[in-house]
């Protein structure tokens, strides 16, 4: 792709996401969601494949769009207000919670994010289950106040379960980690009207964690799980990335993934929700040990010999890893400053 066509689309990525986040007016917030989303579909390649994940993503996205837009009419119909902060009507505030849970792919609505993750290019899929949450998350975060609890409980419970479900028998990585994208949001969603400001810190660590994995994904240039087995030949330090980035994604202490489950199931707990609290971490399980099978495939395998053969030439990598480093160390060694972000929440 031409370097001038990248800047354009990396641009209208910037601009849609920074239009959502900071705007007040209800058609402005559609506007950039609407340049987020053909932004990211001239980077997938000419392929086969790669043009029905673009389509499958572009038909998702453009019925979302439709029924927040009938939300956003209906709410002005109805209050004669165009601001984000009153979606004061119940029927549009539970348009619009369906219409953000089609394009954030929280379960019932998933069905579109394994399969147009699976069928693009790994930065491609490093920016679909990262960059393109935050818009969404954005608008949730503003209108939270006028949100569905039981609404919200339902698509949590529903996607953290299909998270873990529909990870287990997945053997390519970018499925996987599109299953941990369903998860995470139901997490996240979760706690959205109880504590947003969480909502906004689960969401930091976990693109975090995910910008982590595909960006080491693509150094090794690995999409199955059976070519982890590899790993460990070609470069350790590569594999103890994987291996530190996966346990903090299943939320393991000491590691940074840890807190954000931590604080929410305690703000859960607060509010007197204990049963959703237990399904919540008893879901969170299923995640855990499908990254253990990733961590046994990486990290815990190497061949039955070790003589000379077996090992590989290092080779300078030629693509840009300045990130890997930095992304590792906030999305693994952030823990301690848990005390900070109580206070700051």
């Amino acid at each position: 792709m031409s370097p001038y066509v990248t800047t354009i689309l990396t641009l209208s990525l910037f601009i849609g996401t920074c239009l959502t986040i900071f705007s007040e007016h209800w058609f402005t917030a559609w506007m950039g969601l609407e340049i987020n989303t053909l932004a990211i579909i001239p980077t997938t390649p000419k392929n086969p494949r790669a043009t029905e994940a673009a389509t499958k993503y572009f038909l998702t996205q453009s019925t979302a769009s439709m029924v927040m837009m009938f939300a956003i009419i209906y709410n002005a119909w109805s209050t004669n207000q165009w601001t984000l902060m009153q979606l004061s009507d119940n029927w549009a505030s539970i348009a619009m919670t369906l219409a953000l849970a089609i394009k954030l792919g929280l379960a019932p609505f998933h069905f579109w994010v394994p399969e147009v993750t699976q069928g693009i290019p790994l930065l491609t899929g490093m920016i679909l289950l990262t960059w393109q949450k935050l818009a969404p998350t954005a608008i949730l975060f503003q209108i939270a106040p006028h949100l569905n609890m039981k609404i919200l409980i339902m698509l949590a419970i529903l996607s953290t379960l299909v998270g873990g479900w529909g990870g287990l028998n997945q053997t390519h990585l970018r499925k996987i980690l599109a299953y941990s994208s369903i998860a995470h949001m139901g997490w996240m969603i979760i706690i959205v009207q109880i504590n947003p400001t969480l909502t906004i810190l689960s969401l930091t660590i976990y693109i975090m964690a995910t910008l982590t994995m595909f960006l080491t994904l693509n150094l090794s240039n690995v999409t199955k799980i059976k070519s982890l087995g590899g790993l460990w030949n070609k470069s350790a330090t590569t594999t103890i990335i994987i291996l530190l980035t996966l346990l903090s994604l299943g939320g393991l202490p000491p590691l940074t993934g840890f807190m954000p489950k931590w604080l929410i199931l305690q703000e859960l707990i607060n509010n007197n929700n204990i049963m959703t609290a237990t399904l919540m971490a008893l879901s969170a399980l299923l995640n855990l040990f499908f990254y253990m099978r990733l961590i046994y495939a990486s990290s815990l395998t190497m061949f039955p010999s070790t003589n000379n053969s077996k090992m590989q030439w290092y080779d300078n990598p030629t693509q840009i890893t300045m990130l890997i480093p930095t992304t590792t160390v906030i999305s693994s060694l952030l823990l301690p400053l848990t005390p900070l972000f109580i206070t700051l929440s």
